[in-house]
């Protein structure tokens, strides 16, 4: 009587490379995906700062003009730097205009329509808690009395942190002249530092409020907070 091979055994092995290959062939696609998100996109807005500051230096240097200090520049350009003393000793990024992907790519974004730094009005600022640089990864650390300031071409802004609250990314108020009061007009000039919580999702909004207690030229230089 001839021999019958049983041919699950082979279809088994088949099935079982076939799968080991697709995890495989997932691991690489994911290890490649995280190397992206963790190395890739922190180095190119590393590189973005860069070229921003160098900008924002040679326009220090030079002297030049600022036409009118309340127009926003075109988006993705640098408006100020932002130094956050309570995050760091060297902790800065310039900011720039917009907050759409390409924008906040590059560091922290203006929202455009709210006001410009040191105007009557809110100055808010979205940033990346994780990847793009991550400049608000531990934006957390902030709390009341704490000094924010922003650098600009012809002067010096310092905000003191008046609230700090967590909000559904929906409570788009904030960005109101006077935050968290639609109609509201504004009399005060006060900022508004946006980004996601918690760290790695983007379930909730991370906001922190602050209000101008000083500003000084240029020439004075860097106020206390920073010096």
């Amino acid at each position: 009587m001839p021999i019958v091979r049983n041919g699950w055994g082979s279809a088994t092995r088949l099935t079982i490379r076939a799968v080991a290959e697709l995890a495989i062939t997932a691991g690489v696609v994911l290890a490649v995906f995280v190397f992206y998100l963790l190395v890739w996109t922190n180095h190119r807005t590393e590189a973005a700062q860069a070229d921003l500051t160098e900008d924002f230096r040679a326009a220090q240097e030079t002297g030049t003009e600022v036409e009118d200090r309340f127009a926003p520049p075109d988006s993705g350009e640098g408006l100020g730097i932002l130094h956050i003393p309570e995050l760091g000793e060297d902790w800065s990024w310039v900011v720039v205009e917009g907050v759409g992907d390409a924008d906040l790519a590059r560091g922290p974004g203006h929202f455009p329509g709210t006001a410009m730094p040191g105007s009557i009005g809110n100055f808010a600022v979205a940033g990346h808690r994780a990847t793009h640089g991550e400049p608000f990864a531990h934006l957390d650390r902030l709390g009341v009395g704490d000094d924010v300031v922003v650098e600009t071409v012809d002067g010096w802004l310092t905000y003191e942190v008046t609230w700090v609250r967590i909000l559904s990314p929906s409570a788009t108020e904030v960005l109101e002249p006077v935050a968290g009061h639609p109609g509201e007009k504004a009399t005060q000039r006060t900022l508004t530092l946006v980004t996601c919580n918690p760290r790695w999702s983007s379930t909730e909004r991370l906001v922190v409020g602050a209000s101008l207690v000083e500003r000084r030229p240029a020439d004075a230089g860097p106020p206390d907070a920073i010096a």
